[in-house]
């Protein structure tokens, strides 16, 4: 999913939605990771798009509660 799709997906869900989803990305961050230590890391360029998408979710769920208050 290009970053530009991703960002306006991220800003319409709920804060529910975004913790959910940052508990998904991290999974799966958590995954490649472990698959890279064991030699089985075939796609690299994954870890930094996850870490950045992990990101993005943690600063719109931010950003939703500052808006909240």
């Amino acid at each position: 999913m290009k970053r530009r799709e991703f960002q306006s997906e991220v800003s319409k869900m709920s804060a529910e939605d975004l913790k959910r989803r940052g508990i998904e990305l991290s999974e799966e961050l958590m995954k490649l990771r472990f698959r890279k230590a064991s030699g089985r890391g075939e796609k690299s360029h994954l870890l930094r798009e996850l870490r950045r998408n992990v990101a993005r979710v943690l600063t719109q769920a931010s950003r939703n509660r500052k808006a909240a208050k």
